[in-house]
């Protein structure tokens, strides 16, 4: 039987100092917060966005709080830029990567028999392909971490059907959700954690188009047991606790951060 993980004192259970972090679309949402808290526990975290304008300002502000954040301009639909991500995130860490939060994914809000053969094809390479690629790309600096950790963005419209018009999202967000099982079974021999996050409805840039509408807004809320919707804050804290090594017998999981909502029925 495999010895356990050396977990530690109580209080290196719950930091992430010294370790180092690449999360994906990081300048505004969800993954803004989750650079913001994973910086503010100690780690040093790189992280990339399309919006180079966008990258500059949090990084200022990243820098004013004073936390250890770099960043490059990368758009995670393309390859090649994918491929340059990794090479500058390995130079900048020595050729070892703790942490990889896949954060990057997008919709298109359309009805089935819409939905274009273009549509379909950046959907499943900005949610799946990229999350896959970067994966693969990160392995060896993972592995050579000794105890890394990977944690998918997916969300519950993988889990549960939702009356929002996202059908390929949601086919590429389960696509995710069981990306993460089996990289955590092949990977867990090189004690590589993975798992996975599927927020219900929060409050970001991203959100904001589908919730935009009373009906839908109202539909969500009332349905969800807290009453309310998320914070981008209250997905980061669960990213972050799962990268510690208090987290260290956790993977192969997808978490729901919903309120409530998915164990609530959902009739939209």
């Amino acid at each position: 039987m495999a010895e356990a993980a050396n977990i530690g004192s109580r209080s290196s259970r719950w930091s992430l100092q010294g370790l180092t972090a690449l999360v994906t679309g990081g300048s505004k949402g969800i993954g803004y917060a989750i650079v913001e808290e994973l910086a503010g526990l100690g780690a040093k975290v790189h992280t990339c966005s399309r919006n180079e304008a966008q990258l500059n300002e949090s990084l200022h502000q990243w820098s004013a709080k004073g936390y250890h954040v770099t960043a490059s301009v990368c758009d995670m639909a393309s390859r090649p830029q994918r491929e340059e991500l990794i090479a500058k995130v390995s130079g900048l860490f020595n050729g070892k990567l703790d942490i990889l939060v896949n954060n990057v994914g997008t919709n298109i809000i359309k009805e089935t028999t819409d939905i274009t053969e273009e549509d379909f094809k950046f959907l499943v390479s900005t949610n799946v392909e990229s999350a896959f690629h970067m994966s693969q790309l990160a392995y060896p600096l993972l592995k050579s971490s000794e105890a890394a950790s990977i944690v998918f963005i997916s969300s519950i419209a993988g889990v549960v059907s939702i009356d929002m018009r996202g059908t390929i999202y949601s086919a590429t967000k389960g696509a995710i959700n069981q990306l993460t099982r089996n990289l955590a079974c092949e990977w867990a021999k090189h004690n590589i954690r993975t798992n996975c996050i599927a927020p219900g409805p929060i409050n970001t840039p991203l959100a904001e188009k589908h919730l935009k509408e009373e009906k839908v807004l109202d539909g969500f809320v009332s349905q969800t047991p807290l009453g309310r919707i998320g914070e981008a804050e209250e997905v980061s804290s669960i990213v972050a606790f799962l990268c510690m090594p208090g987290a260290s017998y956790i993977t192969g999981q997808t978490i729901c951060v919903d309120g409530g909502l998915t164990v609530n029925g959902l009739s939209i």
